[in-house]
């Protein structure tokens, strides 16, 4: 099964980030948008794992997650991966950094390499993907209103919950179901 490990977006979120994809949607089809239920924060994707493997990372979840205290995210800003108006691969929300956070991103990587889980070679940079694009031709008005927003703020929430999801690719796209949650205290 295809799994990873994320942050699941409180509704009020979700649908301002919504209306903004609908602003930024121009009808170019060469952008696949990101639907409602796809929306999270990703801490880790581990990918294919069989079914042994996920007793072992819920008991890391566990261990990790206990030493926990909600905290707060704050979305602001957009840009797009690689940056730049050519060859834009990934168009996305920011969070702004908060400790919390990263020092969670970082332990679940160290954590989870631990039973075999290779480390993320990038470093973490917390976003939310709105869109990914198949071929980068043709943007230019969509990375202009894109632009637009880069220093706007989206809202914040509060993370009470971390998420353990399975994705099942579908033709019509992935499908979420909720493997596990793991709330802090």
């Amino acid at each position: 099964m295809r799994t990873f490990i994320a942050i699941n977006l409180n509704p009020e979120i979700k649908k301002t980030l919504i209306q903004l994809i609908k602003e930024l949607d121009t009808g170019n089809r060469s952008i696949k948008w990101v639907a409602e239920q796809g929306m999270h924060l990703t801490l880790k994707f581990l990918g294919e794992i069989d079914r042994e493997k996920v007793a072992q990372i819920k008991n890391v979840l566990k261990r990790i997650l206990k030493k926990y205290r909600p905290f707060s995210l704050r979305f602001k800003g957009t840009g797009s991966f690689p940056p730049g108006k050519k060859a834009a691969r990934v168009l996305w929300v920011g969070i702004e950094e908060e400790e919390s956070l990263e020092r969670l991103q970082s332990e679940l990587e160290a954590e989870l390499e631990k039973i075999g889980f290779p480390k993320e070679e990038r470093r973490f940079h917390p976003h939310l993907t709105l869109g990914r694009v198949k071929f980068p031709s043709g943007l230019g008005q969509t990375l202009s209103l894109l632009e637009k927003y880069k220093d706007q703020t989206f809202g914040e929430m509060k993370v009470e919950k971390i998420t353990f999801f399975q994705s099942i690719l579908k033709p019509t796209g992935a499908e979420y179901s909720i493997l596990s949650e793991f709330e802090l205290r």
